[in-house]
This record gives C-alpha cells, structure tokens and sequence, in this order.
C-alpha cells in the first residue's frame, strides 16, 4: 500500500476516534439530546457565537444555505434554537440557543475543554510542539478543502 493511502486512512482513523473518543470522555452535550450530529455542530457553533446569521453558520459549517435553513427550522421546533430577524435587515435570520440549550452547551464546552486540558497537561513539551504544527497542517487543510468546494 502506498505512504498517501496509508496517511488518508489514519487521518480518517485518528481524527473520528478524537471525536468520538471527547464526546464518550466528556458524556454530555447535544448528544444526549438525540439530535443528529450536523443539528449538534449547528448547536454548537450558534452556542459559541449567539446572533450569528443562518447564512453566516452555513458558511462556517459547510453547508448549502438551504440545508442549514433547514437544520434551523427543525431546531427551532424542537425548542433548540430561536431564530429571530435582523433588526437592520429583515431579510437576515439570527440565531442564539434557548436558555436549556445554551447551558447543555456551556456545560459540554466546559466538560469538553476540562477533558482536553487534563491530557494536555500529560504531554512533554516536543509533543505539545508537534501537535501546534500538526494543527497548523490541519488548519491548512481545511482551508484548501473550503476553497474547493463547488
């Protein structure tokens, strides 16, 4: 098998057991709720920045404005998400957590950085280097892979 393919497959590997691995670590959050995981990135990201636009969150999730509409109205029915209008545009929806979800979000926030914060504190120095880069290369990563998108 060649280097490329075998970096592709531990990619995948090492970053969705991450992911997986923090949210059974951390035991609380959007997932115990029973929403899907792309209402729970909505959940989150609207959590961090309260008011931001339905336009706005699709961009910073990825998605096509129609899919993160969507995402916003089963929320909102779910008595997750407030979406209001934007007092100088009527055109803008703006987006903030009801008050049970923004403290499922602060406490998963807190949980979820505690949890990382225990683990960094384990690593020797070269590896908390190593990881600052590897985080650049990611960072990189995603950017490119943002640029390319249709």
């Amino acid at each position: 098998m060649d280097t490329r393919t075998d970096l592709i497959a531990q990619l995948f590997n090492v970053v969705g057991r991450f992911r997986r691995q923090l949210r059974r670590s951390t035991g609380s959050g959007f997932d115990t709720t029973g929403v899907t995981e792309s209402q729970a990135e909505m959940l989150r990201l609207v959590g961090r920045q309260p008011g931001i636009s339905v336009r706005e969150a699709a961009t910073e999730l990825a998605l096509v404005p129609n899919t993160a509409s969507t995402l916003v109205s089963k929320l909102a029915a779910e008595g997750l998400l407030i979406r209001s209008v934007d007092a100088d545009d009527r055109r803008v929806g703006r987006l903030r957590l009801t008050e049970p979800a923004q403290r499922i979000a602060d406490e998963s926030r807190a949980a979820r950085r505690a949890a990382l914060s225990q683990v960094l504190d384990e690593l020797d120095p070269e590896q908390l280097d190593s990881l600052e880069r590897g985080l650049e290369v990611l960072a990189e990563m995603t950017r490119m892979l943002h640029e390319r998108q249709p």
